[in-house]
């Protein structure tokens, strides 16, 4: 399904429409709204919140352990990256997000790329990457400074080098980014698919080069062993684990996100604690083999259901995990005819982003609500993501069924 823009918009002057929303971005970050966003609770949690990474690079530069009373919960990697190449204040920091952001962007277009021929739709991947830019569900948490937008830009700069089979770059950023965002690491067995069998869908299932594959999940238990040396040696002790690592399984902070957990383990009872903690951890890994293997035949569309997965059912999300997850249905034209309800999940999606901002308001602000009113809001979020999941899922079953004319398919 090619995507037509206006003859004012073709060639160059395309160009026009990221760079305008990338300065756009830069511009705000310095703005009086930046500071006035960076704490609130849809857009940064207490491992990507910009102003607990601030606090923690003061302690750590001032001879104190920042990982000693819960409240610093970055990674070592990021803690020294910002207590030394690129200090926390606001004209560097606003450059170092609007990098990010472009460098995403860039790196949708490149993906966009290698999915769809550009002689196909040459305009396709620009649109694409613009749009990107323009999600709200992005834009706002680059605005915050929370530090999601950098994992963003991360896991898309590893799908770009996984898509143009550059494996040990891949690899090397998805063992970076699952240091800052655990659950990542699900996604190493389709971006290994991808490498070795290509980024675009096949009619058959390909072969597997079962060496090929060890050999990448080596050089990525390599990298991840050779961080965690470096986490250590920067905290000078094991206690970064259960502080970061730690705090994605164990939910010791219950501050307020748009995702599931944090309501329901607020109104549990101790006792019963672990066991639904073990539950929620591992429900997202249930779903890594029988998507790889249903559809082992286009592997990219096996990366974007898991990050849509991961997404929804992460401890401590922000939007911006969710406005990665929709940005990437756009690498995907060819599912657009077979969605069933995209005007439902449209819907829930914007009656998510509505009643957010208004119920955590009128919670936390007015003091005219109770939890209940947010977490409410957060139900329709995740089931606006869940939706978005499923007509995904049935769009990318159906689109691989051939169908003759005058035969209709269904279900039995």
């Amino acid at each position: 399904m090619p995507i037509r823009l206006p003859g004012a918009l073709k060639g160059r002057s395309a160009l026009l429409i990221p760079a305008f929303l990338l300065l756009l971005r830069f511009g705000l970050i310095l703005s009086p709204l930046s500071p006035w966003l960076r704490d609130d609770h849809q857009l940064a949690s207490p491992l990507t919140s910009f102003t607990r990474l601030k606090e923690g690079v003061w302690l750590f530069q001032n001879g104190i352990d920042p990982y000693h009373g819960g409240v610093f919960r970055h990674s070592p990697l990021t803690l020294a990256l910002f207590s030394t190449v690129i200090p926390p204040i606001p004209l560097v920091s606003a450059f170092v997000w609007t990098a990010a952001d472009g460098i995403s962007a860039w790196s949708l277009l490149e993906i966009w790329r290698a999915r769809i021929s550009p002689k196909t739709d040459p305009a396709g991947g620009l649109m694409l990457a613009s749009l990107y830019l323009a999600n709200p569900y992005n834009f706002a948490p680059t605005i915050a400074l929370s530090t999601s937008s950098l994992d963003n830009s991360l896991l898309l700069l590893a799908l770009r080098f996984t898509v143009l089979q550059r494996a040990s770059p891949a690899v090397l950023l998805l063992a970076l980014l699952s240091f800052s965002s655990l659950p990542s690491v699900l996604l190493l067995a389709p971006l290994v698919m991808i490498i070795l069998s290509g980024s675009r869908s096949a009619t058959t299932i390909p072969e597997i080069d079962l060496k090929k594959a060890v050999r990448v999940v080596a050089e990525f238990a390599v990298y991840m062993a050779a961080f965690v040396g470096a986490s250590t040696f920067v905290a000078g002790s094991w206690g970064w684990v259960l502080q970061t690592w730690g705090a994605t399984v164990m939910l010791p902070d219950l501050t307020p996100n748009p995702g599931l957990w944090w309501y329901f383990f607020t109104e549990m009872f101790d006792h019963y604690r672990p066991f639904f903690l073990l539950t929620f951890s591992l429900h997202p890994l249930i779903y890594v083999a029988p998507i790889c293997l249903k559809f082992q035949h286009d592997p990219l569309f096996a990366f974007f259901l898991l990050q849509g997965i991961i997404s929804t059912f992460k401890s401590y999300p922000t939007l911006s995990d969710a406005g990665l997850y929709v940005s990437l249905i756009g690498l995907f034209p060819e599912l657009y005819p077979y969605f069933r309800h995209p005007l439902v999940t449209g819907l829930l999606h914007l009656h998510a982003a509505v009643l957010l901002p208004l119920f955590h308001y009128l919670w936390l602000d007015a003091g005219t609500g109770n939890a209940n009113f947010f977490y409410a809001s957060t139900l329709v979020f995740g089931l606006a993501n869940g939706a978005t999941i499923v007509d995904s899922l049935w769009a990318g079953l159906r689109s691989t069924i051939g169908e003759k004319e005058g035969w209709d398919v269904v279900q039995l």
